[in-house]
């Protein structure tokens, strides 16, 4: 794309315009300065409302993929690749899930998370490359990040999903995107202009970040992750972990520290396992293949034993 063309482009996305309501901020006091900040952030929220019906379209095609055994894939360049790269691997300690479930690519690779790697969002082929290395699937659903909604790099990998036959899912900032041309589910949430013109790791990347964390958590919900609203499916791996695991069992089911210390040894440290046990009065292996019955539905399996 020659200079002109790509100024042009950039006049005309959102993310890339000026805020009036900043035009001093390099004049005010550093608690003027956060009060414009936090005032812009509180914007974000409310964009992201109107999004909300194309988010839960996503969410359900990627509760879909799961039960066929697809992935949750995120790609992105710079600090969209970043983002869900931090969804992704915040999955695995949160859900218990697998490392291969919801998976983070950035263009540029590993490198690129510390450093911009030059030219990487503008490289077309690397996109095809990444996916194809990952062995991308038909039951997969691949979310392309861009705040732009152009990048080069995550509209190609879109294009070559849409081509193996996976779900594409845009996320953007901007309306009408070319992302969003390339995706089977468009999301955008078109937050403004940024504080510092240009900076779309501010309002852009809260966004980004509230968007991913409702993809992610949303499906992982509606596949048995949680009782109630807690993290039941979490293996105590560590000490936090462990001390998390026993408040989750001993909330979910209003016992005494004894008994769910007691319910989490003979589960082998699976909280999900352990609440069920106290929930149903059962051994470590009936409750095992109680949530077998249930597909891993920890309410669905305490209903059974109740009815």
């Amino acid at each position: 794309m020659t200079q002109n063309l790509l100024l042009n482009e950039l006049h005309s996305i959102l993310s890339e315009s000026r805020n009036s309501s900043t035009l001093d901020i390099d004049l005010l006091s550093t608690e003027a300065i956060l009060q414009k900040i936090n005032e812009e952030d509180q914007k974000v929220a409310q964009a992201i409302k109107p999004a909300l019906p194309n988010i839960a379209k996503a969410v359900d095609s990627i509760v879909a993929a799961f039960q066929n055994q697809g992935r949750l894939i995120y790609i992105g360049a710079g600090t969209s690749g970043r983002l869900g790269i931090l969804d992704a691997v915040e999955c695995m300690p949160t859900f218990s899930v697998t490392e291969n479930m919801v998976v983070g690519i950035i263009a540029g690779g590993e490198k690129a998370i510390k450093r911009a790697v030059e030219g990487a969002e503008d490289n077309e082929e690397a996109a095809i490359i990444d996916l194809a290395a990952i062995n991308l699937k038909a039951n997969d659903v691949v979310v392309g990040i861009a705040a732009s909604g152009r990048t080069p790099y995550v509209i190609s990998a879109l294009r070559y999903a849409r081509e193996i036959g996976a779900t594409s899912v845009s996320v953007s900032c901007n309306p009408n995107s070319a992302i969003a041309k390339e995706a089977d589910i468009d999301i955008c949430a078109a937050v403004g202009a940024e504080i510092l013109t240009g900076s779309t790791r501010m309002k852009s990347g809260t966004a980004q970040k509230l968007i991913l964390n409702m993809l992610s958590t949303a499906s992982m919900i509606r596949i048995g992750k949680t009782y109630q609203n807690l993290m039941v499916d979490v293996s105590a791996s560590n000490a936090k972990l462990y001390a998390r695991a026993l408040l989750i069992v001993m909330q979910a089911t209003d016992c005494d520290e004894e008994t769910a210390t007691q319910a989490l040894k003979e589960a082998g440290n699976e909280a999900k396992l352990a609440v069920l046990m106290v929930l149903t009065d059962t051994s470590a292996i009936q409750a095992a293949d109680l949530l077998k019955q249930h597909q891993g539905f920890l309410r669905k399996a305490v209903q059974s034993r109740a009815q």
